[in-house]
């Protein structure tokens, strides 16, 4: 879920130093080996960025060499060709997601940290692979940065980028950079692979399946409320600005059969369901009770019910299945939140047994435009 509008309407982003100055007002200053002057040269930035994932990737695959012919993450030729050279498991079809985050739309500088937001760019594509149950295999990212923006922040972004692509094994393959005239654009497209035919889809829901999420929702919205607010946050509200892509539990609702329709909660419990139940031609009914709200306070006090139905980027998957799904998947709680319809729409059974409809309220872009 995207930053609502009215979070950051009356905030300004910090003052930034001009570019080419550090702290000092020097240019080139490094601190730690991190460049502080902003922004590089295009080429130098690319090679930085090739320096970085080369790295990385030979930690990896426990070589010393760059991405070229990898057994390890199938890629023939990465980094430093017009096209990346990827090679697909026999057997395999292949999976492309790609996902903006959008400075003031998906983060905001002054409430995020860069490593999070690197960690977010990439969590966005991985978590569309296991809502697929699929594989990752490469990553390319595409970074446009304003002037002002400190080399530091690039770098910071960067890192947070990388030590969750080495977390998964996944290469960055390749990508584009260029100046924004505005804020800070980063796309990033993650390419997966899943067994022929195997793919799970939005599509493949039947009337009487369950309905199950994993983890917890309605976090992340309420640390971006707390941060409205003007509030500090704690560790309890800050790991949810820290979500966590569920490749594994997809990938075992897949090996095992069990999924009959799957889609990840980017933007909100409510509005991502409707997309299955559109997909599937079925309508839903949830348990407002059975829903997991996310817990932020001693005591277990948990977020608000509205937080958990339309807040979004938890990154949770959210699925059907006609089979019992037991309380833990790949070591991630499960839990049944309802059950899909005959009859279309959505409905809300209360906690008195009373039901009302449900209607999508998570993020859509353009909506007050249509």
């Amino acid at each position: 879920m995207p930053i609502r509008p009215d979070y950051h309407r009356n905030r300004r982003p910090r003052a930034l130093a001009p570019r080419g100055l550090s702290r000092t007002g020097s240019p080139g200053h490094s601190e730690r080996g991190i460049l502080i002057g902003m922004p590089l040269s295009e080429k130098k930035l690319i090679l930085r960025i090739r320096h970085l994932a080369e790295g990385r990737a030979s930690a990896v695959s426990g070589t010393v060499t760059n991405i070229v012919t990898s057994t390890v993450t199938g890629i023939v030729s990465g980094i430093g060709d017009d096209c990346a050279v990827l090679r697909v498991p026999p057997g395999h079809e292949l999976l492309v997601t790609t996902d903006f985050t959008l400075e003031n739309v998906h983060f905001r500088r002054d409430w995020h940290r860069p490593e999070w937001v690197g960690r977010r760019c990439l969590t966005r594509g991985l978590s569309d692979i296991a809502a697929m149950g699929g594989e990752p295999r490469a990553a390319f990212l595409s970074l446009a940065v304003p002037r002002g923006v400190p080399q530091k922040w690039v770098d910071r972004f960067l890192r947070g980028l990388l030590d969750l692509a080495e977390e998964f094994k996944l290469p960055l393959a390749g990508g584009d950079t260029a100046e924004s005239p505005g804020g800070i654009l980063a796309d990033i497209v993650v390419v997966g692979s899943v067994p022929k035919g195997k793919a799970v889809l939005r599509s493949g829901a039947k009337p009487g399946d369950q309905i199950y999420v994993t983890g917890e929702l309605g976090g992340s919205a309420a640390a971006l409320a707390r941060l409205a607010g003007s509030k500090a946050l704690g560790v309890e509200y800050s790991r949810y600005l820290r979500p966590q892509a569920r490749v594994a539990v997809g990938q075992s609702l897949r090996r095992r059969g069990v999924a009959s329709a799957m889609i990840d909660l980017s933007d909100g419990l409510s509005t991502d369901l409707e997309h299955i139940c559109q997909e599937s031609h079925v309508g839903a009914e949830i348990e407002a009770e059975a829903i997991p709200r996310a817990q932020v306070r001693l005591g277990g006090k948990r977020v608000a019910l509205e937080f958990a139905l339309h807040g979004g980027d938890d990154y949770e998957l959210l699925f059907t299945s006609a089979a019992a799904i037991p309380a833990q998947v790949a070591g991630v709680r499960v839990t049944r939140i309802g059950r899909t319809t005959r009859f279309a729409g959505m409905r809300l059974i209360g906690e008195d047994g009373k039901q009302q409809p449900l209607q999508p309220g998570g993020w859509e872009h353009f909506k007050g435009n249509s």
